[in-house]
């Protein structure tokens, strides 16, 4: 054991993240995505919600300060009504440590893609609708 790792984070989890370099992109995926099929890598996290990760992590894990949007979200396909108020505690999340909080959104499609080529796919118990979210890795600079 560890002092000061959040519970949420496994050794599998820290594993990959400590593994990821320079705009390497990781998928944290909810409960419906087809994580097993899309991930190079992937790290099954059931159980745990997005927010909670992403609070876990996001004090270690540098955004990629090269790039205006480091953090994409998959967009609520044109005439689907969904709200996803997800989104909202996903920005607030990420301004505690990063000011950059406009996502860039893209389509379920282009997303599915995405996720293929990313680093790992991290496999949620989210049951929030349209709650995956892609991190793109910064560097570390002090």
């Amino acid at each position: 054991m560890l002092k000061g790792i959040p519970a949420v984070i496994s050794p599998e989890l820290m594993k990959i993240l400590m593994e990821m370099g320079h705009g390497d992109e990781i998928v944290f995926s909810d409960a419906n995505f087809p994580a097993a099929s899309c991930a190079k890598r992937l790290v099954r996290c059931d159980g745990i919600g997005i927010v909670q990760l992403l609070e876990a992590i996001l004090g270690f894990f540098p955004l990629d300060y090269a790039v205006d949007q480091p953090v994409c979200i998959m967009n609520v396909p044109p005439g689907n009504s969904y709200n996803p108020e997800i989104w909202n505690s996903y920005r607030a999340c990420v301004e505690k440590y990063d000011k950059r909080t406009s996502f860039e959104g893209i389509g379920r499609f282009e997303f599915y893609e995405r996720s293929k080529a990313a680093y790992a796919i991290v496999a949620t118990g989210e049951r929030a609708r349209f709650a995956n979210v892609i991190l793109k890795k910064g560097v570390i600079s002090e």
